[in-house]
């Protein structure tokens, strides 16, 4: 590349010898341009389309005399070589060397080799100052771009360079920290014992090594707060190969830190409760074993499932039912001791673990706290809601020697909890397994079930105990299976509440029943209306209201021919929220009833605001008129009844079987009954014959068995 010089001269022969010299150097290397003023001089560098490498200035020019010529050049552009043309008396041309010009040139010498030989090294000079000032910049930009922090330091150990990131992070400015000791800039400690550390860069410039921080360093900042750090420092050499400093590479890891401790608290517990998750309840069965077994002592392993979540849950929206957890979890917290570990297994289960138990009575004290806690009502975003638990339990050594075997046999318990009523606590028996099996068995079975078709409905019939005519059925599942034979609904049921079965099989009941009614008064049979039990499952979900209006719509049958029975105990969990349900279903007109009334806990104001069609006096009750001696026979039969007429709704009784019993109910002014003294449940072509009888009061009541 050709290299432009720009001859600042009014004396014409210095000029051309210049350029004489400089054709004999190299021929095409160098392209001469001259200046006879200072102002000629200023226009050339001004014309950016022809740089000018390098310059040789007379500074006695006609607009410009003396060392005042250099210095206006050189002001104007700093960064281009100049060299100052002298006579013999070079004091001149020192001071302008000593002011920034790169070297003088001697007339009479100019013919000489070394003239261009020495602007060649004056220009390639220049050229790789250039190249290291401008890696040099990228350099500090790239540095001052990145988020680690750097700090450099000589021999001694004292800063000779800091980047952006070390001036945020040490909260030290780098004119401030230039030549500071690295301990003074960088005080570390360590984060256990709070003791000072030796900074790395030390060890550094003593063995000649990279190295790094331990971990749980801490940075003490210029104004006294503190960060985690972690670094890595290495020595740096000169070009000969001898160490001349250090640099520590380093970054600000608190938040990193603090990210790290909430996933390792999250991995061992429960996002929503915060209470220890599976993983680390296993962990804490596994220590207490091996304490306990050091000891001698027991433990045991308490299984909670709460009985009416689900309900909730679905009725009033996940939202509230994640509150009612939290509220759940306040209080199991408060009925154990800080040793002990209350942990959430996921939905609606949780696992205690009651440490160092010196007997089994230490667990039974701590069930019954439990459930008597659960049992007051929550108050959460204004509903009243009523929760308990069933609870099974299980210890160590007696039930198991390790977590997986005490957990599953407190969950086995647990069930069994569920099957003796709910809102109690069972201990684990060996036998308790089998039943455990048998569960799983008829949960798998029950989901086959709906799919091979091996549901029915039988109909007993609903008489009227004043005219004894048929006034309606209430339809009833039954299960044949084909190796079983008939399953007993109180086999079944409450496992496909728990499994989430009886919502498909609820509607397929509701519709079925729907479904084979339209049948009966298409074919001109008389039947005014056909009654559904609806479980605590379906009744709390959302879609419920909107279910029965799509079924009904689809069968065709009136809403008036259509009775729900809803028992005592689901209608009083929520009995706002219950109101509202009802409301839209009477708004239908969709015949209530109450069943098993008398065995909840209804309170008369709700009783009253609940928009009720029908009670149905539970069959225990029935059961009892006549087997007593006592004054008190049939008292509460007698109350109901009395009830229901000043309420103006219609009693119905269940499970009459005597004749006692019906003659009771008569005197009672009882105005309906279900029992066997009328018919057992029939399959519906054998119900159509009962239908096409037109049983009256006139007429024998005949008793039909099923075939």
């Amino acid at each position: 590349m050709v290299k432009r010089i720009l001859v600042v001269t009014p004396v014409i022969a210095d000029a051309l010898a210049l350029q004489e010299a400089l054709l004999k150097a190299r021929d095409g290397y160098y392209e001469t341009v001259f200046a006879d003023t200072l102002a000629a001089a200023i226009e050339h560098l001004q014309d950016k389309t022809k740089p000018i490498d390098i310059i040789l200035l007379d500074c006695f020019l006609p607009d410009s005399k003396g060392i005042g010529s250099f210095q206006h050049l050189f002001a104007i552009v700093p960064k281009i070589p100049i060299l100052t043309i002298c006579d013999t008396d070079h004091a001149l041309a020192i001071e302008a060397v000593e002011l920034g010009a790169q070297g003088f040139l001697t007339r009479g010498h100019f013919s000489s080799y070394l003239v261009p030989q020495s602007l060649r090294n004056i220009i390639q000079r220049k050229a790789v100052e250039d190249a290291a000032f401008l890696e040099k910049a990228r350099a500090e930009i790239t540095l001052n771009s990145i988020s680690d922090a750097v700090i450099g330091t000589d021999m001694a150990g004292n800063i000779d360079y800091l980047n952006v990131a070390a001036e945020h992070i040490t909260l030290w400015k780098r004119e401030e920290a230039q030549g500071q000791p690295i301990d003074t800039v960088m005080p570390l400690i360590q984060s256990e014992n709070r003791q000072p550390k030796a900074n790395p860069v030390i060890q550094v410039l003593q063995q000649d090594t990279a190295t790094t921080l331990t971990p749980g360093t801490i940075l003490l900042r210029r104004d006294g707060s503190e960060v985690a750090i972690e670094d890595s420092t290495t020595p740096i050499h000169d070009a000969y190969g001898n160490l001349a400093g250090a640099v520590m590479v380093f970054r600000d890891i608190t938040a990193t830190q603090a990210m790290a401790v909430k996933m390792a608290h999250l991995a061992q517990h429960d996002f929503l409760t915060n209470l220890p998750n599976r993983a680390l309840l296993n962990d804490r069965i596994a220590q207490a074993i091996g304490l306990a077994k050091r000891r001698e002592t027991h433990l045991a392993v308490l299984f909670l499932d709460l009985d009416n979540f689900k309900h909730i849950n679905d009725s009033l929206g996940h939202a509230l039912g994640d509150m009612l957890l939290k509220s759940v979890t306040e209080r199991l917290c408060a009925c154990v001791r800080s040793s002990d570990t209350v942990s959430r297994q996921g939905g609606d289960e949780f696992v205690i673990l009651v440490t160092d138990d010196k007997s089994a009575e230490n667990a039974a004290f701590t069930a019954e706290k439990l459930l008597k806690s659960l049992a007051t009502p929550h108050s959460i975003n204004g509903h009243e809601l009523y929760v308990t638990t069933s609870i099974g339990i299980s210890s160590y050594p007696a039930d198991g020697t390790d977590a997986d075997t005490l957990i599953k046999n407190a969950d086995t318990a647990m069930y069994q909890a569920k099957e003796k009523g709910r809102n109690n606590f069972q201990f684990f028996k060996p036998e308790m397994n089998v039943r455990a099996v048998e569960r799983q068995v008829i949960e798998a079975n029950l989901r086959l079930a709906m799919i091979r078709n091996e549901f029915s409905l039988h109909y007993q019939p609903k008489i009227n105990l004043k005219s004894g005519a048929i006034t309606g059925a209430e339809a009833l599942l039954r299960w044949s299976h084909p190796q079983w034979g008939m399953v007993p609904p109180i086999r079944f049921i409450g496992i496909a509440e728990d499994c989430g079965v009886i919502i498909p099989l609820g509607r397929w009941v509701l519709r079925e029943a729907c479904i084979q009614t339209k049948k009966w008064q298409d074919a001109g049979l008389k039947i005014s209306e056909i009654a559904v039990n609806i479980s605590a499952v379906e009744f709390r979900r959302q879609d419920f209201v909107e279910t029965v209006r799509a079924i009904l719509q689809e069968t065709g049958l009136s809403p008036r021919c259509l009775q729900l029975e809803i028992t005592e105990s689901v209608l009083m969990r929520d009995a706002e929220n219950s109101i509202a349900i009802l409301q839209q279903l009477k708004d239908m007109g969709i015949q209530l009833a109450v069943d098993d009334f008398g065995t909840g806990y209804s309170s008369l104001s709700y009783l009253n605001q609940f928009p009720i069609d029908v009670l149905k006096i539970d069959q225990s009750f029935v059961n009892e008129i006549g087997a007593s001696k006592t004054d008190g026979d049939g008292i509460i039969v007698s109350a109901v009844i009395a009830m229901g007429n000043s309420l103006k709704q219609k009693v119905i009784a269940e499970g009459i079987e005597k004749q006692g019993q019906l003659s009771f109910l008569k005197a009672q002014h009882c105005e309906e009954g279900q029992g066997y003294i009328f018919s057992r449940p029939l399959a519906a072509d054998q119900f159509a014959k009962m239908l096409r009888l037109g049983v009256t009061a006139h007429a024998p009541i005949p008793v039909l068995m099923p075939n």
